[in-house]
């Protein structure tokens, strides 16, 4: 019983090491929780007591991933519309000596980078660039040699670069302009909003086909503005508040309704003192962790024109 009480207290103080390999490797809170729950069965059944648990369970929860993520992607190919990650709103692992780097690679920008890799490149370089595990280890963990990890390792990190997401480096001054655009968009202020969209801006979201029909994506300053005035709108009307709230280490918002439940969350990329990327994450499948998910559909009947229902 002491020993099974000794495992269960080492392996709770591992516990946001091992979600926060899953998260990145999956891209979703659920699968990344069940992940670290399988990690815990197998390590509560094995009779042998490894010489480094933080080793073992890396190793374990890695496995794990890589195998979930191989038969998530065929899933994810016949996701209806665009398919975003699943928003966190806490990395519950922190490392100070590598806080760049598990900034930048929860973000929203880098896990969809993620995506274009390899099941085995993805587990490499987050191994590796993220956590700074060793090529001892990571081998074991994916069940390459070293050599071909080191290969692995390359190509990850080569595809990463291309097109490696720059962000704000300055914390304060990205925090002022997302509280400024919040504003504006609370207030319905188009031009104000305008003002500190990029020229390329992007609005993207995801609903996964469960939620009332919305365009795929919105593109550049004057499409984005009018589809944010006219969100802005329905929001007021279906009294859904707006609250500020760091998403996957970047600025963001959750939307709730008048009951509090969920109705999605944005995720801000912001470079150069504008505003690049707007995803939101509708998809009800996705928001269960944030907290009770509103009915969108619902929403949407309530708040119908008039002269929407003789149409």
């Amino acid at each position: 019983m002491r020993a099974g009480a000794l495992r269960n207290e080492e392996f709770e103080r591992l516990r946001p090491l091992l979600f926060s390999i899953a998260y990145r490797i999956l891209g979703s809170v659920a699968e990344a929780e069940d992940a670290v729950q399988e990690t815990w069965l197998r390590y509560e059944g094995s009779p042998v007591e490894p010489e480094s648990v933080r080793a073992y369970l890396s190793v374990v929860v890695t496995r794990v991933a890589v195998d979930v993520l191989r038969s998530a992607r065929v899933r994810r190919e016949s996701y209806v519309g665009p398919w975003l990650p699943e928003p966190l709103l806490t990395d519950p692992y922190q490392d100070p000596e590598r806080s760049a780097e598990l900034a930048d690679s929860v973000s929203m920008a880098a896990l969809l980078l993620l995506e274009r890799l390899s099941p085995l490149e993805r587990a490499v370089f987050v191994l590796r660039e993220v956590f700074g595990f060793g090529f001892p280890e990571i081998a074991t963990a994916v069940r390459r040699s070293e050599a071909a990890c080191r290969q692995l390792a390359v190509r990850a990190r080569r595809h990463m670069e291309a097109g490696r997401p720059r962000f704000e480096a300055d914390r304060a001054e990205r925090e002022e302009l997302a509280g400024r655009f919040l504003d504006a968009f609370r207030n319905g202020d188009v031009e104000g909003l305008r003002e500190l969209l990029a020229a390329d801006v992007r609005l993207v979201g995801d609903g996964g086909g469960k939620t009332p029909q919305v365009a795929a994506a919105f593109v550049g300053p004057v499409k984005v503005g009018r589809a944010l005035a006219a969100l802005a709108a329905w929001l007021g009307r279906a009294e859904v508040e707006l609250e500020p709230h760091e998403v996957n280490r970047q600025p963001g918002a959750i939307f709730r309704d008048r009951d509090g439940r969920v109705v999605n969350t944005w995720a801000l990329d912001i470079l150069d003192g504008r505003i690049q990327t707007i995803r939101t994450v509708l998809n009800p499948d996705k928001l269960g962790h944030v907290g009770p998910v509103a009915d969108v559909w619902a929403l949407a009947r309530r708040t119908r024109r008039p002269r929407d229902s003789t149409e």
